[in-house]
């Protein structure tokens, strides 16, 4: 098996209904833009909130892609 090399990014992904769906918002994104996504981590959860109430969630996400310097 040949060596590889991967790349880690953060992205923090926002929803105003789930964690869940602010890092699939994340890993979409990234999708876009990079190929061979291999592995996202959720990092971080936390709320945005106004006047006592949640108004958005986010979640912090470190995606890995595979890395083909030049």
């Amino acid at each position: 098996m040949a060596d590889s090399v991967y790349k880690v990014i953060t992205l923090v992904g926002t929803s105003t209904e789930s964690w869940e769906k602010a890092a699939a918002a994340a890993v979409e994104q990234a999708s876009k833009t990079l190929r061979d996504l291999r592995i996202a981590e959720v990092d971080e959860l936390d709320m945005q909130l106004e006047n006592g109430k949640i108004t958005s969630y986010r979640a912090k996400v470190r995606i890995s892609f595979k890395y083909e310097g030049k």
